[in-house]
């Protein structure tokens, strides 16, 4: 497993506590490990409730027509690097 960055630790924590994933401790998320199926086991409902809380948290828009959503959201990694780079100051 990879180290988390602190922004990486930063969105685990927000993707555990907005999806309620009891049991799952946010320093233990393999950055670049799958958030959906064989990974995390997320699901399309979980995509859409933690793309609403980083739009809260970070004004960061997630729309679910993006043709990229499958990039962005493939891994803890890939999400972080895509809230930073997209991150309102």
């Amino acid at each position: 497993m990879s180290a988390q960055t602190a922004e990486e630790h930063e969105l685990a924590q927000l993707l555990v506590e907005s999806l309620n994933l009891e049991g799952v401790d946010p320093g233990q998320i393999d950055p670049e490990a799958p958030l959906f199926n064989t990974g995390l086991g997320l699901d399309s409902i979980d995509a859409l409730e933690l793309a609403l809380a980083i739009g809260k948290t970070y004004g960061v828009q997630l729309r679910s027509d993006n043709d990229d959503n499958q990039r962005i959201f493939a891994s803890l990694r890939a999400l972080s690097t895509h809230v930073q780079a997209a991150r309102t100051p």
